[in-house]
């Protein structure tokens, strides 16, 4: 469910000012992430390594305040849970969006990402959930990637990830991902938060 909620009442009044009317909002963080656990509970529990990224990433997300908190159209809105939004390429070729509500049990969310998932590509119709704040992702599988700056277009606010193929080292296996996110929403404080929290995450997934 989600509300409306007046600025003033919250951390991020200052903020909302600063930021809402700008041009150009948007923040953009670049980390690279040491995914070598993640990478060993894929294969050994055979779970996509994306699912268990997209897990990671909810999880953290859960433990920052300002994810729930989402600006738009001039107001701000507050959220009291929380999707994964997955790009998935379709039966027709093209690619179509899915929102997997986020629970902490891993094997809970395995279970809907993949049915979603799954529905989604034989489909082709987008599934959306309106009542969740929505944290965006994309995997751009092609190719290994440094980093990605998503476009701003105005009309999506939500926290937003990408990241293209992991690299294999020796004995270490790394993920560049991007990070982007709405400065009305959060400062770079708990933006890096979450990112230390994601790589947190990520060491104690089993």
């Amino acid at each position: 469910m989600k509300q409306e909620i007046n600025p003033k009442d919250t951390s991020r009044a200052q903020a909302f000012e600063l930021w809402m009317k700008s041009p150009m909002p948007m923040v953009t963080l670049i980390k690279t992430f040491d995914v070598t656990r993640l990478y060993k509970t894929s294969r050994r529990r055979n779970m996509k390594f994306n699912m268990l990224l997209c897990w990671c990433i909810g999880k953290a997300a859960s433990q920052i305040e300002e994810f729930y908190l989402l600006p738009a159209q001039g107001k701000l809105f507050k959220y009291d849970r929380m999707a994964i939004n997955v790009i998935v390429n379709n039966k027709d070729g093209g690619i179509s969006n899915c929102d997997v509500p986020f629970c902490d049990d891993l094997l809970q969310f395995k279970s809907h990402y993949d049915a979603l998932t799954q529905k989604t590509s034989a489909t082709c119709q987008d599934i959306n959930d309106d009542d969740a704040v929505i944290v965006g992702t994309s995997a751009v599988m092609g190719t290994e990637l440094d980093g990605i700056v998503n476009q701003y277009s105005g009309i999506f606010n939500n926290p937003f990830l990408a990241w293209g193929r992991y690299k294999r080292h020796w004995l270490k296996t790394t993920l560049t991902i991007s990070f982007q996110f709405h400065h009305a929403q959060m400062d770079g404080k708990q933006a890096t938060r979450f990112l230390e929290a994601l790589q947190q995450t990520i060491n104690r997934t089993r």
